[in-house]
């Protein structure tokens, strides 16, 4: 039986032609799905042979939520979901002035080994669908009462590992028929996997490419990130000026800010001279604390030098508004503390 999230609009008129129906009745029952109604036997305009049909042969994959935290702040809300096959992942819903933005996961763990990141203790299980993860809009968007306007692919997982999944899934939100969510408003975070960035340049999107970087060199890179030796920074830098050349948008920059890692006034300098003359900007993210690692955020003084050294030099940059962070709601924290209690239930 198939994800029925996971066709597009054209397969399920193309599916229904196919199956003696009518190709309209493709256009109501993406309607109603996306009005959040995930029974079609509650789709009330299609006929019951239509309905016994799809549910014949497809289901409706919209996770259960198993936890849902709600910051204190009211400006963070995440949940934990779980699918059919008893797999958890998680997203994270953050409200902003200009609307609601959602960081969702496109793996369920991460291959990646960042040293710093939750998400990727245990390693990968699997790839997500892009109906899987569609359904974490669609399903958080349900609990919130509220439209998605932004959407961020930065939860867990490699977005470039899950390449035609994550593609597809762009195009499925992007769709005037469904959330028809702009891709200007869609950030896509990736570690640096060289040659994805150049398939993603052929896509012809408008969507933002955010990059993992966490180090002005090479070396200190490798440390923290095993991508590193397979892809360089000048490879990656080659390729994010190809992006910003052909699509004519600004690349991001995340870099992770640890306490005596890579936040000394050197590294600051290095990065300046790194980034010089792109179009670019960088995202500085203060380290969230994981407990299976040893890493520790900066002082408040450490991460305003940081940022004043990129500015003198002429390189955007913000760091990140801290969120959620009475719900852990850094990528992976989540679901690893959730894994966690279950092989203790078990033991």
């Amino acid at each position: 039986m198939e994800n029925i999230l996971d066709l597009s609009l054209d397969e399920l008129k193309s599916w229904m032609e196919l199956h003696n129906e009518k190709a309209f009745r493709a256009k109501q029952v993406n309607d109603w799905i996306y009005k959040g109604v995930f029974d079609f036997f509650d789709m009330k305009n299609i006929p019951k042979s239509t309905t016994e049909k799809l549910s014949d042969n497809f289901y409706i994959g919209i996770p259960k939520v198993i936890k849902r935290l709600d910051s204190k702040y009211g400006d963070t809300s995440k949940f934990l979901f779980e699918y059919n096959d008893g797999n958890v992942i998680e997203c994270v819903i953050m409200k902003y002035d200009y609307g609601n933005s959602i960081c969702v996961s496109t793996q369920i763990g991460c291959r990646m080994g960042c040293s710093f990141c939750a998400s990727t203790i245990g390693g990968r299980i699997r790839d997500l669908t892009a109906g899987e993860i569609l359904a974490e809009v669609l399903e958080a968007q349900k609990e919130i009462g509220e439209r998605i306007s932004n959407i961020v692919l930065m939860g867990s997982g490699e977005p470039l590992d899950n390449y035609d999944n994550v593609i597809k899934f762009i195009k499925l939100v992007n769709d005037k028929q469904g959330l028809n969510i702009g891709q200007r408003h869609i950030t896509l975070s990736t570690c640096g996997i060289v040659p994805k960035i150049y398939d993603l340049i052929k896509e012809d999107f408008q969507i933002t490419l955010a990059i993992s970087l966490h180090a002005p060199n090479d070396n200190l890179r490798r440390k923290i990130m095993p991508v590193a030796n397979k892809y360089s920074i000048n490879e990656i830098i080659t390729a994010c000026n190809s992006y910003s050349e052909i699509t004519k948008r600004r690349v991001t920059f995340e870099y992770s800010l640890v306490k005596d890692v890579n936040d000394s006034a050197e590294n600051a300098k290095e990065l300046s001279n790194l980034l010089k003359g792109m179009l670019c900007h960088v995202n500085i993210i203060p380290v969230n604390s994981v407990k299976e690692t040893s890493y520790e955020k900066p002082s408040k003084n450490t991460i305003e030098d940081f940022s004043k050294i990129l500015s003198r030099a002429g390189i955007e940059n913000t760091v990140r508004k801290e969120m959620g962070s009475d719900i852990n709601a850094a990528c992976g924290q989540l679901r690893r503390n959730y894994l966690n209690q279950s092989d203790e239930k078990r033991c």
